[in-house]
């Protein structure tokens, strides 16, 4: 039939045979020929390929591959990340005794040491403005000491000095108004309830107290008083007034004697306008805000330095009705005057 539409035979050798091509040695019977492809281009020269994993890029090098600086820095870096944790969980650990502490340290302060109070009203300008903050020892009554004359003293209403029903009745839920409970106990709240007031004293136990002279002076044991301390235009008082103080009682004035309900004004009350010596809170001895007006609250030499003396008794009633009424804004507790530091650890307190 001759060749014609078949492929062309290539003689190749055999495999495993020394034959080569155009030897005359064809394949044998049912073998197919061999195909022939080309060899990739450096496959003489590649070389048998590695045993082991193959890298294809840096993230596949293996722990062995990496040198002992990297890993020492890898562990430096996950040691600091976990002391940082732990740093962190220790503070938040130590945050509820810290609040703790500082309740307790603020109530003890408040109760036995330092106080500060809120003046509300202008009864003692131009010596306390209304606004300021006064600082109030509570430590000394403590230990029995008394008032002197001179001194500016935070007291307790001793009845019928101050407005009744001042404050109006809370919208505060349940538990608002019991947290501000709390922070009005340890003393860092002001206090709705407070009755107190400050007013300088000008007569103690035994003293005879009297207004006015022909210079239209005060007198205390019948000597005539140099007061500075009074508001600019305000006479010594424009009630004439004579009382001698009980023991055991302090006669108390404002410096701003035309708007001052002080003793003056409650002569008709038990002690004849005195208080006593036990509804003292304590002494203010400091003014402490605002930063412009910080200073010490001195007593005044020309009241100081007066004798006891006999001086005369009995009172003499108010002749003229004169000057404010009554009644006064009482003095605000507001919150300590030195807080305990405890809380620097975890980062950085109405007075």
């Amino acid at each position: 039939m001759g060749t014609r539409g078949r492929g062309r035979l290539v003689d190749r050798p055999a495999p495993g045979s020394t034959g080569s091509p155009g030897s005359g040695k064809e394949a044998g019977a049912g073998e197919a020929p061999e195909p022939s492809w080309p060899e990739p281009v450096g496959a003489e020269s590649a070389g048998p390929e590695p045993a082991g994993p193959r890298r294809t890029g840096p993230e596949q090098v293996g722990p062995a591959q990496v040198g002992p600086a990297v890993r020492g820095r890898a562990e430096r870096r996950r040691t600091a990340q976990r002391a940082a944790r732990r740093r962190r969980r220790s503070h938040l650990r130590e945050i509820p005794l810290i609040i703790v502490v500082a309740l307790v340290v603020a109530l003890v302060m408040k109760t036995f040491l330092v106080q500060v109070f809120v003046i509300p009203s202008g009864s003692m300008e131009q010596t306390i403005q209304i606004g300021d903050r006064v600082l109030v020892d509570k430590l000394t009554p403590w230990f029995g000491a008394e008032p002197e004359r001179g001194e500016v003293v935070v007291f307790k209403d001793p009845g019928g000095w101050l407005e009744n029903g001042h404050h109006g009745p809370s919208s505060d839920g349940p538990v608002l108004r019991g947290a501000k409970q709390v922070l009005t106990f340890v003393g860092l709240l002001p206090s709705d309830s407070e009755q107190d007031l400050i007013k300088r004293v000008i007569g103690v136990g035994g003293d005879t107290v009297e207004c006015c002279d022909e210079q239209g002076r005060a007198s205390l044991n019948g000597k005539a008083l140099d007061e500075p301390y009074l508001a600019p235009g305000n006479p010594a008082s424009r009630q004439p007034f004579k009382v001698k103080v009980p023991q055991g009682r302090l006669w108390v004035m404002g410096d701003h004697r035309d708007v001052s309900a002080d003793s003056r004004f409650h002569m008709g009350n038990p002690g004849q306008g005195t208080i006593p010596v036990s509804g003292v809170v304590g002494r203010a001895f400091m003014i402490a805000w605002p930063l412009g007006r910080v200073h010490q609250l001195d007593v005044p030499v020309s009241l100081s330095s007066v004798a006891q003396g006999p001086g005369a008794r009995g009172t003499v009633p108010n002749s003229v009705d004169v000057g404010p009424g009554p009644e006064e804004p009482p003095l605000v507790m507001g919150v300590l005057g030195i807080l305990p530091l405890v809380g620097r650890r975890v980062g950085r307190d109405r007075p």
